[in-house]
C-alpha cells in the first residue's frame, strides 16, 4: 500500500491517530509535544516507504500461516522505526511474556480474527489465513499505530497524551480491519470513498470492542480510543459515534471536528495534506448512521447491523461513496431480513437521519 500525491492512488499508509490531531499538536506552545508531533509525521512518511512497495501486490503482502488459520507473530521494535518487524518476542501458541505490550498485541490480534471468523466466517484478513504481524514499543514514544499492508506497528504513546496503543482493542481492530477492506471492496483512500474505508474499519472495531466486553448496543460507550487517552488531556476519546463530540476546548486538541449530517460535511482539498479530503473527519457521517441503526434494531451490534455491514463491504468498489453505501446497506437489510423488515426500516431510519435518503 502507498501514499502519493496522485489522486489515484487509493492505498495510503492508514494510521490511527488522524492528521488533523497531529497537526494541531505540530502547533503547541509546548516544545517536547510539539517534537513528539514532528517525529509521528516523519514515521508515518518512513511506513509509506514500506507500504508503497505492496502498493499493486497486496496478494503478496499477505504472509500465510503454516496451518492457514489463526498465527500470531509478536515483534518487539526496540524503540526503533526501522528495518521491520524486529525481534520475535511471542509466536502463536506461545505462554504470555513479561511484556505487556507483546501480550496485548497478540491478544487482541487474536480476538480479532476469532471476531471475523465467528461471526462472518472470514479467515485471517485475506479470508485465506494470512498471518497477522505486529511490532510493539515502534519509535520512541511514538504518538500512533499503523497498518503498513503487511503488518500492524505500535507505538509507546508519550505517556501524557497518549498512553500504549496496544492498551485499546478498538485501536487494535480498526488498524486491522483496514487489511480487510483492502482484500475486499479496497475502497480509495479519498473524499466519500476515504472516508467510508475510515467508517467500515471504526465500526468493525466498535464491533470487536463490545463482543469481547459482552456489551449489548444499549450498555455500549461507542467512544473509539478511548483506552489511549492519557492524563494530559481533557479528551475521553479521539472520535465518538454518538451525537455530540468526542472532545471540545481541549488545550491541546481543541474540538473534535468530525460532523454527524452531511450539512455539515467538511470540504477539504484532495490531498494528503488535508487528510485525502478529510476521511478521518467525515467517517463521523457513516458512523453516526451506524450508531442510530444499531441501536434502532437493538441486541448485540455484530448480530444483525453488523451482518448487514460486512455485506454491504463485500459488495461495494474502490469509487462507492456514502450514497451507495447507503442503498446497499438498504438492500442488503431487505435480503437479510426481508423488505420492509424493522431491520431495513432501521438501516433507512439511520441514513435519514444524517441527511442521506434510502
Amino acid at each position: 500500500m502507498h501514499i502519493c500525491n496522485n489522486p489515484s492512488c487509493h492505498n495510503p499508509l492508514h494510521c490511527f491517530l488522524p492528521p488533523h490531531v497531529i497537526d494541531r499538536l505540530t502547533e503547541s506552545e509546548d516544545p517536547e509535544i510539539r517534537r513528539l508531533a514532528i517525529d509521528a509525521k516523519a514515521s508515518a512518511a518512513a511506513a509509506r516507504a514500506v507500504r508503497s512497495t505492496l502498493a499493486t501486490m497486496p496478494m503478496m503482502a499477505a504472509i500465510p500461516s503454516p496451518a492457514g488459520t489463526k498465527y500470531r507473530l509478536v515483534y518487539n521494535a526496540e524503540n526503533r522505526r526501522f528495518p521491520l518487524p524486529g525481534t520475535l518476542v511471542r509466536s502463536e501458541g506461545d505462554p504470555p511474556v513479561t511484556d505487556e505490550a507483546v501480550n496485548e498485541a497478540y491478544d487482541y490480534s487474536g480476538v480479532t480474527y476469532d471476531f471475523y471468523k465467528d461471526i462472518f466466517g472470514r479467515n485471517s484478513l485475506d479470508n485465506r489465513g494470512m498471518s497477522l504481524i505486529s511490532s510493539v514499543h515502534f519509535g520512541s514514544r511514538e504518538n500512533n499505530a499503523f497498518w503498513t499492508g503487511d503488518q500492524m506497528l505500535y507505538g509507546d504513546g508519550d505517556g501524557r497524551l497518549f498512553i500504549s496503543f496496544t492498551k485499546a482493542i478498538d485501536v487494535v481492530a480498526h488498524e486491522l480491519t483496514h487489511g480487510v477492506i483492502t482484500n475486499t471492496s479496497n475502497l480509495k483512500y479519498e473524499l466519500q470513498s476515504g472516508a467510508l474505508n475510515e467508517h467500515f474499519a471504526d465500526a468493525m472495531g466498535a464491533m470487536v470492542k463490545q463482543k469481547y466486553l459482552n456489551q449489548t448496543v444499549d450498555r455500549a460507550d461507542w467512544l473509539n480510543g478511548d483506552a489511549i487517552m492519557g492524563p494530559g488531556t481533557t479528551a475521553k476519546s479521539l472520535r465518538t459515534f454518538k451525537e455530540g463530540k468526542a472532545y471540545e476546548n481541549d488545550p491541546l486538541l481543541d474540538t473534535d471536528p468530525q460532523p454527524k449530517h452531511m450539512r455539515d460535511f467538511v470540504v477539504l482539498p484532495n490531498d494528503p495534506l488535508n487528510d485525502n479530503g478529510g476521511v478521518h473527519i467525515n467517517s463521523g457521517i457513516p458512523n453516526h448512521a451506524f450508531y442510530r441503526v444499531a441501536l434502532e434494531i437493538g441486541g448485540n451490534a455484530w448480530d444483525k447491523t453488523g451482518k448487514i455491514w460486512y455485506q454491504t463491504l463485500l459488495n461495494l468498489n474502490i469509487d462507492s461513496e456514502f450514497q451507495e453505501a447507503a442503498s446497499m446497506t438498504h438492500m442488503v437489510a431487505g435480503s437479510m431480513f426481508g423488505a420492509g423488515s424493522l431491520e431495513q426500516q432501521a438501516v433507512k431510519n439511520g441514513w435519514n437521519a444524517v441527511g442521506i435518503t434510502v
